[in-house]
């Protein structure tokens, strides 16, 4: 029997004149008021997704917790981010650095290497050793 069975079935009998006595009936009022008072807002039919994915946060420390946890996941997630580019940026300088001084301190002139035939003849003789 679930919940709204049960509450049927108590409202059914509560109906039909079943009396209680005074305690039984502020027991139950007290009841009814707790429950009140524990009930969330239902939320806004867009927002109702978000509710159900995040609404379980509320029992580790609300939303207080939750938002301090997305931020700061954010901000190290934005810093490894940047990190890796400017390594990444740096491995590129220094390779163009170096390729650049191989080019300058080479016997043969830049325009050797802009030659296609002078690349196909590199090429075979690489094949051939």
């Amino acid at each position: 029997m679930n919940e709204q069975q049960f509450g049927s079935r108590i409202r059914h009998l509560l109906n039909q004149g079943l009396r209680l006595d005074a305690a039984a009936g502020e027991r139950l009022q007290a009841a009814r008021r707790a429950a009140l008072e524990r009930q969330r807002p239902e939320p806004a039919p867009a927002l109702r997704w978000a509710d159900n994915v995040l609404g379980g946060w509320q029992g580790l420390g609300g939303w207080g917790v939750l938002s301090a946890r997305v931020l700061v996941t954010l901000l190290v997630l934005v810093a490894a981010t940047f990190g890796i580019y400017s390594w990444q940026e740096k491995q590129r300088l220094a390779e163009i650095v170096e390729i650049d001084a191989q080019l300058l301190t080479d016997d043969l002139p830049i325009d050797a290497y802009l030659d296609r035939g002078f690349q196909n003849w590199l090429k075979k003789r690489a094949a051939d050793e």
